[in-house]
């Protein structure tokens, strides 16, 4: 008999949460894309199937929380996970259903994108979902990657928890809030400010751990958040320190970005693949 080949040493594994993009921009789609571009393999675990195009999301349809926990138990006794990437959970049982599973593997870094809304503005998650993601999920995370307009709807909420209205926050106060109530890392970026350019940072529990700043791109952009928890986790999933990995995820993101396609009638893709593209490119110059 003919012995089989030696295999080869797997990639980084990176498992993923979130909702299915028929469109591609976003979501699990953004995920694959990016882990794959990065040098992970992916794992997928469906939370909500949508209907959406690149003009805006039509219906959510969440995926049942046992089904959810069957998809992640069976992924996990299987492969060894180096990451896990959580984005668009759709509903509250799904959060708690997460929050268990990824319990028994708190070795494992969790990096949580908060999906609020769309970027048309379609709202995904509820106060019953903010609270549960903030009771359940950020005493687990390692790094929270919201940006600024999620930044101050998750800290509001935890004020509103502990009786303080305050409506104005600073983007360092409410990462502070968010470390405090259990995430090791808050990034913020900062595509929403108004700012010439645009400013993201990274805190950690003694503050300001890095800032970076990078040139506005026009345009509006499906998935760049994704791309960029994603390309994040990657870094991590390859042994990158949480600095490093940020800075190394936002030079990748920001590249997708600048070599973003309008495939319809709505928003920029990022081109997680820009770089097989330049390659080609270089190889018939």
């Amino acid at each position: 008999m003919t012995a089989a080949p030696p295999a080869n040493p797997s990639p980084p594994i990176v498992l993923t949460f979130a909702a299915a993009d028929p469109t591609g921009g976003a979501g699990l789609q953004a995920d694959i894309l990016t882990l794959a571009s990065l040098g992970c393999h992916p794992l997928t675990v469906v939370t909500a199937i949508t209907v959406q195009d690149t003009t805006g999301v039509e219906g959510v349809l969440p995926i049942d929380a046992e089904w959810v926990a069957d998809q992640a138990r069976a992924l996990l006794e299987d492969m060894p996970v180096a990451a896990f990437k959580l984005g668009m959970m759709g509903s509250v049982e799904v959060i708690a259903a997460i929050a268990e599973v990824i319990s028994d593997y708190p070795d494992i870094p969790v990096i949580l994108d908060p999906v609020l809304a769309s970027g048309r503005g379609d709202q995904f998650a509820d106060e019953e979902m903010i609270e549960a993601m903030i009771g359940l999920l950020l005493p687990q995370t390692t790094l929270l990657t919201p940006n600024s307009l999620e930044a101050r709807r998750l800290a509001q909420q935890l004020g509103e928890l502990h009786q303080d209205t305050r409506l104005e926050l600073g983007l360092a106060e409410c990462a502070h809030r968010l470390i405090n109530a259990g995430c090791e890392y808050v990034l913020v970026t900062g595509t929403h400010e108004g700012t010439p350019q645009v400013v993201n940072t990274l805190y950690g529990s003694h503050g300001a751990v890095r800032s970076d700043r990078w040139d506005r791109l026009p345009g509006s952009y499906h998935g760049s958040g994704c791309t960029l928890a994603s390309a994040i986790a990657a870094h991590l999933a390859s042994g990158a320190e949480v600095a490093d990995a940020v800075m190394g995820a936002q030079e990748y993101t920001w590249r997708t970005l600048a070599a973003g396609f309008r495939p319809g009638m709505g928003q920029f893709i990022p081109d997680r693949l820009f770089w097989s593209r330049e390659e080609d490119e270089a190889d018939e110059a």
